[in-house]
C-alpha cells in the first residue's frame, strides 16, 4: 500500500520562523507596537476565521478566487481572512452604539491570500494595521502616515530610504466628472487604472467599454495619468475644488508633523480595493526595487455596506514580508545575538546544579536575563556552545568555585574574567 511522502517545508507561501527568524519579525513588530502606543492607537485583535459573506459583501462574489475558504462540519462558508479591514468593520458595528467616536485602533493580524508568490509576496503575512474610524477631516490621514513614519524611524530608515507616494479618489472624480465621466463608472475607472503596468493598455481600454464607458472618453481617462502636479490638476478642475483643498490640508497637516519631506503626489496611485473614497497612499523604497512597504486611504461607505450606520475611516496596512527584505537588502536587520539573555550560566558536576539555579533565578528576578544550563558539562563543551552568541558573558561552577563560594564571571568576546561571591550573585 503506496503511502504519501511527508515534506518538510511548510505549504507553498507560507513560512516557518527559526528562533534566528524571530529575532527580525519580533524586531518588527516592536517597531510597530511601540509607533502604535506612542500614537495613541488602542491594540485589538479578532479570529483568524471569517465568513465568507462578510468578505463576499465587502469585495463581491470574485473575492473566492483569491482567498482559502472552505465550510465546517456544519456547512457554514468560512475564510482565512485575506485583510482586517472587514472584521474590523463587522466589529465595530457589532458595537456601533457604544463606541465613543474618533477611535484609533491598531492590530497586528496575519492574512491569508491565495495567489501567486513573487517576491515580497507570500501566501500568508503578518500585518501592521491602523485604522481611524469616526474622523472626517484629513488630520486621520496624516496621524496614520505620521505613525507608520514613527516605526519606520524605530528600524532606522528615514527619507534616504523610502518615500510615500499619494494621490486622492476624490480628486480623480472630480477630473473624471469634469471630463464628462459618470459617477456610476468611476469606481470601475479605477480598478481597471490600477491595472495599468500589470496588463495592457488595450485590456484596460476592454474593462472600461464593458463598464459602459464611451470609447471616445478612453484617450482622455489615460491622459489623465500623465497628470504630474497638484496645479495641473487645480488647472483642469478650473477652480480648488474640495478634494483639492483637502489634498492642500493634508500636506499642511503632515507639514506640521515635519514629514511633508517623505511625500510626492502621484495621480497613478489609486490602490486596488474598491472601498477607498479619499486620499490613498503608498510607501515605496528609494531604489524602487520592492513592492509597496505600507500603503493606505480614506474608506466611508465600509461600515455602511456591511449593515452598519454611515461612518468615516481611514485605514493603513504594513506588511512584514517587504519591510523583513528592505532590512536585510540595507544591513539593517538586527543580528541574533542583539537579542540574547545577559548572561549563560554553567556547571561541570550534578552537586553544582543547584548552586547554579538558584543564581541564575536571582539574576532573573533582579531582571536580567539568564540562560541556564540544564545538565553537567565539560568547560570545553560548555564554553562552545555558548560562545555562538548565546550571552555575551557566562559563568561556569566547578567543585572550587562552590568551595570557595565564588563564581567567575566571563566576557565571551575578550576572554577577560571577574570574580564576585556567590552570595553576592544570590542577592542580586
Amino acid at each position: 500500500m503506496a503511502t504519501d511522502v511527508i515534506s518538510f517545508s511548510p505549504p507553498r507561501g507560507m513560512r516557518d520562523f527559526y528562533p534566528e527568524d524571530m529575532v527580525l519579525r519580533n524586531a518588527v513588530f516592536d517597531a510597530w507596537s511601540a509607533a502604535a502606543r506612542q500614537s495613541g492607537f488602542d491594540e485589538y485583535d479578532a479570529c483568524v476565521v471569517e465568513s465568507l459573506a462578510l468578505l463576499k459583501r465587502k469585495s463581491g462574489e470574485e473575492i473566492t478566487d483569491q482567498i482559502y475558504h472552505f465550510k465546517d462540519k456544519s456547512g457554514r462558508e468560512l475564510a482565512l481572512r485575506p485583510e482586517m479591514t472587514p472584521t474590523l468593520a463587522r466589529m465595530i458595528v457589532a458595537k456601533q452604539g457604544s463606541l465613543t467616536m474618533p477611535l484609533k485602533w491598531f492590530t497586528i493580524a496575519q492574512c491569508f491570500r491565495y495567489e501567486r508568490t513573487t517576491r515580497g509576496r507570500k501566501r500568508e503575512h503578518y500585518q501592521l494595521n491602523l485604522d481611524v474610524i469616526g474622523e472626517s477631516s484629513v488630520s486621520a490621514e496624516a496621524e496614520v502616515i505620521a505613525t507608520a513614519a514613527g516605526a519606520m524611524s524605530r528600524l532606522g530608515l528615514t527619507g534616504k530610504h523610502y518615500q510615500i507616494r499619494f494621490s486622492s479618489r476624490a480628486l480623480l472624480s472630480e477630473l473624471l466628472l469634469k471630463l464628462g465621466i459618470e459617477a456610476a463608472h468611476h469606481a470601475a475607472t479605477f480598478l481597471a487604472l490600477d491595472k495599468r503596468g500589470k496588463i495592457t493598455d488595450e485590456a484596460i481600454k476592454t474593462l472600461l467599454e464593458n463598464e459602459g464607458v464611451s470609447p471616445e472618453a478612453i484617450p482622455t481617462i489615460f491622459a489623465l495619468l500623465e497628470v504630474e502636479t497638484l496645479e495641473q490638476a487645480r488647472d483642469m478642475l478650473g477652480a480648488e475644488t474640495p478634494a483639492y483643498q483637502d489634498v492642500l490640508a493634508f500636506l499642511e497637516t503632515l507639514d506640521a508633523y515635519g514629514i511633508a519631506d517623505l511625500m510626492s503626489f502621484d495621480i497613478s496611485v489609486i490602490r486596488g480595493l474598491s472601498y477607498y473614497t479619499g486620499i490613498v497612499f503608498e510607501a515605496f523604497d528609494t531604489s524602487e526595487g520592492l513592492r509597496a512597504i505600507f500603503g493606505g486611504g480614506r474608506y466611508d461607505n465600509l461600515l455602511g455596506d456591511i449593515g452598519g450606520a454611515a461612518t468615516t475611516g481611514v485605514g493603513l496596512g504594513f506588511g512584514d514580508v517587504v519591510i523583513a527584505e528592505l532590512l536585510e537588502a540595507l544591513g539593517l536587520a538586527p543580528a541574533t545575538g542583539d537579542h540574547a539573555p545577559d548572561i549563560a550560566i554553567g556547571f561541570m558536576q550534578d552537586a553544582q546544579q543547584l548552586t547554579a539555579v538558584r543564581i541564575a533565578t536571582a539574576l532573573r528576578a533582579s531582571g536580567k536575563g539568564a540562560h541556564l544550563a540544564l545538565h553537567a558539562e565539560k568547560p570545553k563543551a560548555f564554553f562552545k556552545r555558548v560562545g555562538k552568541g548565546t550571552a555575551p558573558q557566562a559563568i561556569y561552577l566547578g567543585p572550587d568555585d562552590t568551595e570557595n563560594g565564588t563564581a567567575r564571571i566571563k566576557t565571551l568576546a575578550d576572554r577577560t574574567e571577574e570574580t564576585v561571591s556567590i552570595e553576592e550573585l544570590l542577592q542580586a
